[in-house]
């Protein structure tokens, strides 16, 4: 699976608004067929950042950054950064979360 984390610092102004922003890109990603899944966390330090944890087949992630949805998203978002995002971007084995051995829950 292709494995990303994207980091987004927002305007400040753009904080309470940031995920009316991104709700349809959201939603419209987390239907690809290729899309294992999308999940925003917002940071607890810095109310202005916001993490983007995604996953795509191996053979999803190119559908998904040709998308329509992905270029509007791109011509939409930068009114409401700070600054450009920070990613890492990485295949992994695998195709969903594994379990954290090291605090199993009987």
């Amino acid at each position: 699976m292709i494995f990303i984390v994207v980091k987004f610092k927002v305007k400040s102004e753009w904080t309470d608004r940031w995920l009316d922003l991104t709700r349809d890109f959201t939603q419209t990603t987390r239907k690809e067929p290729g899309n294992l899944w999308f999940d925003w966390s917002q940071s607890v330090e810095d109310p202005n950042e916001f993490v983007l944890v995604e996953a795509f087949a191996e053979d999803g992630a190119a559908d998904h950054v040709n998308s329509e949805h992905f270029q509007l998203a791109m011509k939409q978002m930068p009114e409401a950064l700070a600054e450009t995002p920070k990613i890492i971007s990485r295949q992994i084995e695998g195709s969903d979360w594994d379990r954290m051995g090291e605090l199993a829950i009987a």
